[in-house]
């Protein structure tokens, strides 16, 4: 990791502005863990029988900002990026897959989440989750997904640092 060039949370704001501050520092997060490295390095699994790896986490992430975002508030039967069915798995094997076709899809992800969210009136904007079959609000998707990138910005402190030993934020 070249920089930290991450924006942290504000210390106070509303419940909106803390949630979408905390969502980026940890998208942003992600990509730091994954900078410098190439293709093969980001590849790199943690441990067999394991696909985990970096760029692994790059791609799971994408699915998980379209299944929560896209899919909820837009097109309820968006295909996922990397299954044809709602496996969320299939993601990790990124054995044949590059930075570039990783990062490319996670930011697009990123983008129509964000854009979805400065849309929406209120948190309390209601979506439906076809896997779930039911109603849910934009303010338990934020959640969910930061819960995601936290748990999953965990292990991507155990692969950068099992790929080159850069350890910390």
């Amino acid at each position: 990791m070249n920089s930290d060039n991450r924006i942290g949370p504000p210390a106070f704001g509303s419940e909106r502005e803390m949630l979408r501050a905390f969502l980026d520092y940890h998208r942003a997060t992600l990509a730091m863990k994954c900078e410098g490295l190439t293709d093969e390095e980001l590849r790199q699994r943690s441990m067999p029988p394991s696909t985990l790896s970096l760029l692994g986490l790059v791609r799971h992430l994408a699915e998980v900002e379209r299944a929560w975002f896209r899919r909820v508030f837009e097109d309820h039967d968006a295909p996922m990026v990397w299954s044809d069915e709602i496996d969320f798995q299939a993601a990790y094997d990124a054995s044949g897959s590059t930075r570039d076709e990783a990062f490319t899809a996670w930011e697009a992800e990123v983008e129509t989440s964000r854009r979805i969210e400065r849309a929406a009136g209120s948190l309390d904007l209601a979506g439906y989750q076809p896997r779930w079959e039911e109603e849910v609000s934009l303010r338990m998707v934020m959640v969910h997904v930061l819960l995601e990138y936290g748990r999953h910005n965990g292990h991507a402190d155990f692969l950068r640092e099992g790929v080159d030993g850069t350890v910390g934020a």
